[in-house]
């Protein structure tokens, strides 16, 4: 389908949106209702960033949005202004991660000024996901996840924190920062395992602790098997709690070939995802003569 029509429109929309708000900046224009052509200049700037989408032109609707919410904000309708940020960031999203980021923010700092902190949180997530999948910056993830955390701590929406958190220790983990990895899947797991529907999850959470344990030190990875097992007694009979035990046992004697054997009977039976293919080759590159592989 040919949206050019389209754009044409929006580019005219856009020009006379423009001529509105010069206007309402005259004496005459402030005298006979500027804020009411502003109002309008507005929805015009609005209009035409649709219609970009249309065309798939997402900077020029990034634009657009951006010119209403800066109007929004001139007129006071603070709401307004971070819903055209919001919406602003999402077109930029396809286009310019960067920029994308910028139109968060400036809503985040909206809504936080509002005491709006669960819709911050979930825009601050947003801001996670740009910097993990298109901007690979790690670190700036990591911080936008932990700061989603906090607002949802405060809110008392305990779960979401939760989730926040778990991808903050994954990517610590990954970064090798085990330490802060370690205190998550402590605190995560301690909190789910008295939870009738979530206590499952504990024991996940626990053998990603001990993991981390493991690769900084095998002693620690020992007592931490022995804490959790106390703490969590159904964590004793879990194939991960089996598994740690075989692997540490292997881990003592040196014998990289018994570690193998016990990741892939593990493996055969619960699929190991990346995050734990790459924990379990940090530990078997201890073992001496290990060629580094697991498979």
């Amino acid at each position: 389908m040919d949206n050019s029509g389209k754009e044409k429109e929006a580019i005219q929309l856009m020009a006379d949106a423009d001529k509105k708000v010069k206007s309402s900046g005259s004496f005459l224009g402030g005298m006979f209702g500027g804020n009411h052509k502003v109002e309008e200049a507005c929805e015009m700037y609005a209009r035409a960033a649709n219609m970009f989408k249309m065309a798939k032109n997402w900077s020029a609707a990034g634009n657009a949005f951006c010119q209403a919410a800066r109007l929004h904000m001139q007129l006071q309708n603070k709401h307004d202004a971070a819903t055209s940020f919001v919406d602003a960031g999402n077109a930029f999203k396809k286009a310019d991660p960067q920029e994308a980021i910028n139109c968060l923010n400036a809503a985040i700092d909206i809504y936080t000024d509002m005491g709006r902190f669960t819709i911050a949180a979930k825009h601050h997530i947003t801001i996670a996901e740009v910097y993990e999948s298109e901007l690979v910056d790690i670190e700036k993830a990591i911080a936008h996840y932990e700061q989603a955390a906090d607002y949802y701590k405060g809110e008392e929406s305990n779960s979401s924190a939760n989730k926040c958190l778990l991808k903050v220790a994954s990517y610590s983990a990954q970064l090798e920062q085990y330490q802060k990895a370690i205190e998550i899947y402590e605190q995560v797991g301690t909190n789910t395992m008295d939870n009738p529907l979530l206590k499952y999850s504990a024991k996940e959470y626990f053998f990603k602790a001990s993991l981390c344990h493991f690769i900084v030190d095998e002693l620690n990875a020992k007592l931490a098997v022995e804490k959790y097992e106390e703490m969590f007694p159904a964590f004793s009979d879990s194939r991960e709690c089996k598994l740690l035990k075989k692997l540490l046992e292997a881990h003592e004697e040196q014998n990289a070939e018994a570690f193998t054997e016990a990741v892939k009977e593990f493996d055969s039976i619960s699929r190991l995802d990346q995050w734990l293919t790459t924990m379990l080759l940090r530990i078997k590159k201890t073992i001496q003569g290990d060629e580094g592989d697991l498979k």
